[in-house]
């Protein structure tokens, strides 16, 4: 069944029971696998329509975990931290009293799947820099069978958060889930500028891994980082120095929250902020 997807070529005309044929052959493994996307996408000739099918019968249950976030989902599956991160955000935002949010390096749509069923949340918009994950996520959130209301409320966009876009600013609130740490110095620099700087939603609620809880995982090696694509993890102290370093050049307070279950020595598994505009009255 791989042979096409190594030589991403297939010699035979390409229908609807080939994605039975690849699901079928792939039950055991496929929805778990890294790049799920590509193997699809490959096996069926490059066809959109087929390979969207696939994807999201993929998902069917909340089964798969958005693919980027895989590796750093497998080490934390035990105690369901990505529940309890998607949890600690929603509170946030509602406690914001936002009605109109970004979710920056959306992914998947995993925090979009949850936002779109409260109404409080009148207009919802998710960039992404990769068209895979955003493709995934219009499956994720079945946008092309929405009713109009619900349609009307949720944009998806592609962008790089490292450039500044004039479509980001006027918003309420900025959700920025395990982002930050995939940036280097530069990138990250330029991402402080573009969201704190020119975007300037009134609250931002951003999370980051903390280093310091690493220990605790049974499954991850001493000294790495639980995703390979991570730039760094921070400490609890480190974290907090670029947040207020941060929010003291950009007009924001910004107050700490811890989220999954704390160690009386490491802390939390994921580190929290919530910047608060000083002048947003």
């Amino acid at each position: 069944m791989l042979v096409p997807v190594l030589d991403d070529d297939k010699h035979y005309w390409v229908g609807d029971e080939e994605v039975e044929k690849l699901l079928r052959s792939g039950e055991e493994w496929l929805a778990r696998h890294p790049e799920k996307a590509l193997i699809s996408e490959r096996y069926l000739k490059h066809q959109g329509r087929l390979t969207r099918e696939t994807l999201s019968r993929l998902m069917e249950g909340d089964e798969v975990e958005d693919g980027g976030d895989l590796e750093e989902e497998a080490v934390e599956e035990r105690i369901s931290l990505g529940e309890q991160r998607l949890g600690a955000v929603v509170a946030a935002l509602k406690s914001s009293g936002a009605r109109r949010v970004l979710d920056l390096g959306c992914g998947e749509g995993k925090l979009l799947a949850v936002l779109i069923k409260d109404r409080s949340f009148e207009e919802l918009v998710g960039m992404d820099v990769s068209a895979r994950s955003l493709e995934i996520a219009r499956d994720r959130l079945h946008l092309d069978r929405l009713p109009s209301n619900l349609r009307g409320r949720i944009t998806l966009m592609q962008g790089s958060l490292t450039y500044r876009d004039g479509r980001l600013a006027g918003y309420d609130a900025a959700a920025v889930m395990e982002v930050i740490e995939h940036l280097d110095p530069p990138r990250l620099s330029a991402f402080e500028r573009v969201l704190f700087g020119h975007a300037r939603p009134k609250t931002v609620v951003l999370t980051t891994p903390n280093a310091e809880y690493n220990v605790n995982f049974e499954t991850m090696p001493a000294g790495k980082f639980r995703h390979r694509d991570h730039r760094f993890e921070w400490t609890r102290k480190e974290f907090r120095a670029w947040a207020a370093d941060v929010a003291g050049r950009s007009g924001y307070a910004a107050r700490f929250v811890p989220v999954g279950p704390e160690d009386p020595v490491t802390g939390s598994p994921t580190q929290m902020a919530v910047f608060e505009m000083e002048d947003a009255g």
